[in-house]
């Protein structure tokens, strides 16, 4: 008799843990159970909030190859990897090309606009605090980055962090630009 009342209770225990969030836990599961995106398909679109709170949409950049980077502040990897970045953003015309740094760091503005000033970073931060983004692209190690083309497709998937202003890097990202 006690066996079953201590799974009847494990079994509500779990049915509230379940419940918590209510509606938007089926929010949750689709993205979840991703596997994250496969190269040559579309990128999945997203609105994130950049440092100043602004949405940025990622279908809005059609027309220019994005390089789409899942870091955080306190990722050592991730701190090597930036001032390339930064180099490569300043090399290439906006017209063209748009770097877009997700942030997974869940304090937001608060550690990555001291991070952006120290290292003098004037390609977009973008903030998924909650790791939904990351998690629909299956970005599940750091630094994460995918090449996305001028029609909005995934063509690369990088992982850990890439020397930006190696030739090899530059060549890759021009390819891109001139289709």
């Amino acid at each position: 008799m006690i066996r079953l009342a201590i799974a009847g209770a494990a079994v509500c225990l779990m049915a509230a843990l379940v419940g918590i969030g209510g509606a938007a836990a089926p929010d949750i599961l689709p993205v979840a159970g991703r596997n994250g995106v496969k190269l040559g398909e579309p990128a999945p679109d997203f609105q994130l909030p950049d440092l100043q709170g602004h949405l940025v949409t990622l279908s809005d950049l059609r027309g220019k190859v994005v390089l789409l980077n899942f870091w955080a502040t306190w990722c050592g990897p991730c701190r090597v990897e930036m001032p390339a970045m930064e180099q490569l953003y300043r090399t290439l015309s906006r017209k063209d090309f748009e770097i877009l740094a997700v942030s997974i760091d869940t304090q937001g503005v608060a550690v990555t606009r001291p991070f952006q000033q120290e290292y003098h970073l004037t390609f977009p931060i973008l903030h998924d605090a909650d790791y939904r983004v990351g998690l629909m692209y299956g970005a599940r190690s750091l630094p994460m980055t995918f090449l996305v083309d001028r029609q909005g497709v995934v063509r690369h998937q990088i992982f850990g962090a890439r020397d930006w202003g190696a030739s090899e890097a530059q060549q890759l990202v021009q390819m891109l630009m001139k289709s």
